[in-house]
């Protein structure tokens, strides 16, 4: 009979380890009836009360006809894991959410305090896995949670979240807060993209028509405009409006990039050079040499327009 060489006999064939699972402190009481086995093999021990009462979809999936088995359900283990012994007397229900998204959900659903929210990722899986399993009570925390900080600061995310579940109120507060974003930056046009298609467009409407909004405000009176003759307002003698020109040009860039308009406000309108320069213009005949533009009622025109430009979608 032929023989094995040394390196592969049997007494040198080490079997791979078993992958154990764990049993999360929060959810190991030995009376819950249900196992809950997260993708990263941590368990849940909860009641199936608790999970019908909260989740349409193991509310259906409690009503489908049982096997019979008399030993361990065949879900519950494989050839690499093995259950804590106190898990056989339960159902094992293996679920694709890893065990820190299990864990916010089911404390959610327990009425467990759960720590605040930091980071979006957190949120948004939280959120797919509400919605897979038909829990309406974790999805309405989460919605009260997107508009706190530290979330408040990532306008594009949360109208994105908004968008894909329908929260009106905070898809407008989410928009709103987008006004301080260029959509057009690298960064934040790729988020744009994961936004729902109409969604989306809604808001590049927004942005698009505070930028508009502005543009045609300063082709109207009493701002200069392409079609009217270049006279000085005093002498009515030809007078070149080239620095009003190149200040509006500044300024509606600057609506493109910001359609928030507060730097163009705030800061354009009293340190841009453009806008310096438009100040500073006299009347280029030495009987005139009136300053050409009030800066007061200029700046009064502006602001009023872009006040009263649309905010939300």
């Amino acid at each position: 009979m032929e023989t094995l060489p040394a390196d592969l006999a049997p007494t040198d064939v080490v079997s791979p380890p078993k992958r154990e699972t764990l049993v999360h402190p929060a959810f190991d009481s030995p009376e819950a009836d249900i196992i809950i086995v997260s993708k990263d093999l941590t368990c849940f021990r909860v009641h199936s009360f608790t999970l019908k009462t909260t989740s349409g979809w193991f509310r259906s999936l409690f009503t489908l006809p049982r096997p019979v088995s008399s030993g361990p359900s065949d879900s519950a283990t494989s050839s690499k894991e093995t259950l804590p012994p106190t898990a056989s007397a339960a159902e094992t229900i293996h679920l694709d959410e890893d065990a820190e998204t299990l864990e916010i959900v089911l404390r959610m659903i327990s009425g467990l305090p759960i720590t605040p929210f930091t980071s979006y990722d957190t949120v948004d899986a939280v959120l797919y896995a509400s919605e897979k399993y038909d829990m309406p009570g974790p999805a309405s925390l989460v919605r009260i949670a997107v508009l706190t900080p530290p979330l408040a600061d990532q306008p594009l995310r949360l109208y994105a979240s908004s968008s894909r579940f329908g929260w009106i109120e905070e898809s407008r507060v989410a928009s709103e807060r987008t006004l301080a974003l260029d959509l057009w930056s690298e960064e934040n046009w790729k988020m744009l993209r994961k936004v729902d298609g109409p969604a989306a467009l809604d808001l590049l409407k927004l942005h698009r028509s505070r930028r508009e909004g502005v543009r045609k405000r300063l082709e109207e009176h009493p701002f200069v405009s392409g079609s009217t003759a270049a006279l000085c307002a005093r002498c009515r003698r030809p007078t070149d409006h080239h620095t009003w020109r190149e200040l509006k040009y500044k300024i509606i860039m600057e609506m493109d990039h910001r359609p928030l308009g507060d730097t163009v406000l705030n800061v354009g309108l009293q340190e841009w050079p453009e806008a310096m320069a438009c100040w500073e213009a006299h009347c280029p005949h030495d009987a005139c040499a009136s300053v050409i533009y009030d800066k007061t009622e200029t700046v009064r025109l502006i602001r009023d327009c872009i006040e009263s430009l649309p905010k939300t979608t």
